[in-house]
């Protein structure tokens, strides 16, 4: 059984540029950064030869993403899913102004992938939603209550 969800792990291209859109854009709290040189117990855990990586681990409400920067092995690719392709994944967050979090998410490169669209009938009337895209391709999903909604 399952006890409970500790984090979320995502793979960056960069670690100076991930923390600082979760740390100065989400307001998450740098916990600590490692660096795991390639050994066995970097391959036994990932099941991939040669691998080597910094990682560091950032702390927001509720819940924890750890943030993964590969050294190698060389062959290492980047992936852009879009949302509809299979294996894509996105986080999701409540937030309480959008579009001052899409600003400053934009200032360093996060983009929203459409435009804010509002949930307009329903039990989630009201609810406004986009999703955004870093550089490197991962995606997060904001969500912003109707005035006035129980949080």
């Amino acid at each position: 059984m399952i006890r409970s969800i500790d984090h979320t792990g995502l793979t960056v291209s960069s670690l100076e540029d991930s923390l600082k859109f979760w740390v100065d854009v989400m307001g998450f709290r740098h916990l600590y950064t490692w660096t795991f040189e390639n050994a066995p117990f970097v391959e036994q855990v990932i099941g991939v030869p040669g691998a080597a990586m910094r990682l560091a681990m950032v702390e927001g409400p509720g819940h924890k993403i750890e943030l993964h920067e590969y050294t190698s092995p060389d062959d290492r690719q980047i992936y852009k899913p879009r949302p509809s392709d299979v294996g894509s994944v996105h986080l999701a967050f409540y937030v309480e102004n959008i579009d001052a979090l899409l600003a400053r998410s934009a200032s360093i490169g996060w983009l929203p992938v459409g435009k804010v669209q509002t949930v307009e009938s329903g039990d989630l009337k009201g609810l406004r939603m986009i999703y955004v895209r870093a550089p490197d391709g991962v995606t997060l999903e904001f969500l912003q209550l109707p005035e006035g909604a129980p949080k």
